[in-house]
Parts: C-alpha cells; sequence; structure tokens
C-alpha cells in the first residue's frame, strides 16, 4: 500500500510505516501526477482534495483529513468514485481553547481589562466554539453563543449574529460555506465591519476569508480602530501586510497546531484506515506524546488573572508566534515556512497545577 501524506502531519510514518510505503510531502505541492499509483491520501486544510487533483488517482482508496472543517474536500466527490474518507472532529479544539485564552488574556493586559463580566460571542457552537466558550465562562466572562444551525433545535441557547457582534469580544469558529441558506464567506463584511465599536475585540482562527480584510484595513485606518487577533488571513497564504501593523496579534493559521491536537488528527485517520483495512489499532496517542518540558507547578494561593495570564505563557507563549509572524511578514513562503517550521508546542493539559484545591481544569490545565 503506498501513502501520501502532508508533510506537517507528525508520526506518520510511526502510525504507518509498518504497513504501509510512506512519502510525505508539502500539502500545497501535492499534484495530480504524485497521485497516479498512491491508494492513501492524508492532508491538512491547505490541500484542496477535488477532481483535479484526482485526476489521474486510479488507485486511491482512501482520504483522510487531520482537521476539524472540510471545506477543502470535495467529499460528494470521493462518495461518487467510491473512496473512504475521514476528517478529525475536535482533534484540535482544545489547542484552539489554548490559543483563546492566551489570546483573551493578552487583550485584557493590552486593554487594562478584568475579563469577568465582560461578553465573548462565539460565532460557532461546534466542537472548536464550544471549547472556547467553556473556557470564557472559566474566567468568568459572560458568554454568548451564535449559530443558526444549532439554533433550529433549541432557539432559546443562541442569540442572533447582530446581537453577537455587540459583544465586548466577538469570537469565530465557523467553517467557510459561500452559498446555501448559512453562507460565511465575508460574513464580517464591510458594513457589519463599519457598524462596531472601536472599544470592541475581534477574533478569527476558523478560515480568513469570514472576514473581509480589505474593509477591515479600511476601519483600521480611520478614527476608531478595532482591537484584532487574527489567526487566518484571507487568501492564504497570501496576507494583506498592510493590515498586519493593525493587529494586536497576528499568527500564521497555528491555532490548533499543539503536538496533542496533530497528534490526534492523525490518529483519528490511522483509526479510521484500520477499520476501513481490517487491522487492529495497535497504539495510542498517548504512547507518540513525549514528556513535556514543565510537567507541574506548586502554587500558593488560587491564581488571579495576572498570575494566570504567567502561567499560560509557561505552557504557551502566544506572543513568540506574533513576533515571530512580524519578522517573516513579506519574506518569500514565509507563511508556509512559519507553519512547517512551527516549534514543538504543548497544550495546558500537559501542565498540574498543585497546592490550591480550586479545580482549574475548565481553563485546560491538567486536573
Amino acid at each position: 500500500m503506498k501513502l501520501l501524506a502532508d508533510e506537517n502531519m507528525p508520526f506518520v510514518q510511526e502510525l504507518f510505516g509498518d504497513w504501509a510505503e510512506v512519502t510525505t510531502c508539502p500539502g500545497r505541492e501535492i499534484s495530480p501526477g504524485q497521485l497516479r499509483d498512491v491508494d492513501v491520501l492524508l492532508v491538512r486544510s491547505i490541500t484542496r482534495v477535488d477532481e483535479a487533483l484526482l485526476a489521474q488517482a486510479g488507485r486511491l482508496a482512501f482520504v483522510g483529513t487531520a482537521t476539524i472543517g472540510c471545506d477543502h474536500v470535495d467529499t460528494g466527490l470521493l462518495a461518487r468514485r467510491g473512496i473512504g474518507f475521514a476528517s478529525a472532529p475536535g482533534c484540535n479544539k482544545v489547542a484552539v481553547g489554548d490559543y483563546l485564552l492566551a489570546a483573551l488574556l493578552r487583550v485584557a493586559v493590552h486593554k487594562g481589562w478584568q475579563l469577568a463580566g465582560k461578553t465573548l460571542a462565539v460565532i460557532g457552537a461546534g466542537n472548536t466554539g464550544s471549547e472556547v466558550a467553556g473556557r470564557a465562562r472559566a474566567l468568568g466572562m459572560e458568554v454568548l453563543l451564535c449559530d443558526p444551525l444549532l439554533a433550529e433545535r433549541d432557539p432559546t441557547a443562541f442569540v442572533e449574529f447582530d446581537q453577537a457582534l455587540r459583544a465586548d469580544i466577538v469570537s469565530f469558529h465557523v467553517p467557510l460555506v459561500r452559498d446555501g441558506e448559512h453562507p460565511t464567506w465575508h460574513l464580517l463584511d464591510e458594513a457589519r465591519i463599519a457598524g462596531l465599536d472601536g472599544e470592541q475585540v475581534l477574533i478569527n482562527a476558523c478560515r480568513g476569508d469570514v472576514w473581509d480584510n480589505r474593509a477591515l484595513l479600511q476601519r483600521q485606518q480611520g478614527p476608531e480602530p478595532l482591537t484584532l487577533v487574527m489567526d487566518v488571513w484571507e487568501h492564504e497564504p497570501e496576507v494583506l501586510a498592510p493590515l498586519v501593523p493593525h493587529v494586536l496579534l497576528a499568527t500564521p493559521h497555528i491555532a490548533g497546531y499543539s503536538l496533542e491536537g496533530k497528534v490526534r488528527g492523525t490518529f483519528a485517520l490511522y483509526q479510521a484506515l484500520c477499520t476501513q483495512q481490517g487491522r487492529a489499532v495497535a497504539v495510542t496517542p498517548g504512547q507518540l506524546l513525549p514528556s513535556p518540558p514543565v510537567a507541574a507547578v506548586t502554587l500558593a494561593e488560587v491564581p488571579e488573572q495576572a498570575l494566570l495570564e504567567r502561567l499560560v505563557r509557561l505552557v504557551y507563549d502566544i506572543e513568540r508566534d506574533d513576533l515571530a509572524f512580524r519578522r517573516a511578514l513579506g519574506q518569500p513562503g514565509f507563511f508556509d515556512r512559519l507553519r512547517k517550521d512551527y516549534p514543538q508546542r504543548r497544550e495546558l493539559g500537559s501542565l498540574r497545577l498543585l497546592g490550591v484545591d480550586n479545580d482549574l481544569a475548565a481553563l485546560g490545565f491538567k486536573a
């Protein structure tokens, strides 16, 4: 069996190497000719799996994406051709929760805010959005959920989009949908951007095309700029460079890039392929993970917001990612290079907090 995988997927050799001939390459460079004699294709969000890519894939029997979203995969085409498919729902929701927690705490320092009592609107309340909502509630924030699909089942639990846009902080966690009843392309468009209050904070850790970046730039160059946290960018890997100086935190689509999240993504595809091939699952994700550099910290008191920010930074320093982005901006291929060479990042759950009775697991730390 021949297997081709995105080179940014970890532990592919360890999981598949004993029963497949494994080849890896950059996800954006996967070409139709490479798939001519491939049986299994494993991708991430940057590889568009469509009719053009599969034009010569006569042997392909399985496609897996180590991501939550599937908007980059033509699943209907796979079904018509009888090609097995698997994704990894929820694989990086914890990592995105860590990213959002780090971003919220950094925003609080920037604006001189106490987060408790502030309102956070979560646009898209699926796996990732629900994780973010849980972290915010643990901070004492008031959470508003906006998700028209879920609201059809329980309207009382959700608010309309325009109401959500009045929150102190608005965080987006939706897939990219270009048509249908609930499109998300330019969900935050020029008119809505113009109507926001200058004190508001916007966070995007889902898909860049959900925001109209040029309209944002126009707003940011005006008298009442917004506070922005942007992990994703319209037209990636291209970035609207003039917008970056007007963004508080700028990162290269790495919100979900924890080592644990990557392992979960690869492992989900391993499980799915084992099922298709009738093979027994021989390893667990925990067997693949190395020991964290800092495993435990003893606290003398329940951490207030300032100490919590320091504890999060001990595991994940979001400002380091922001600095690397700004230093590399404008260099040829900088966006994909930052993703490819991204340093090993552990989740907050790798750190156990000792010495206090207060349960900090709701914030992501190990209980």
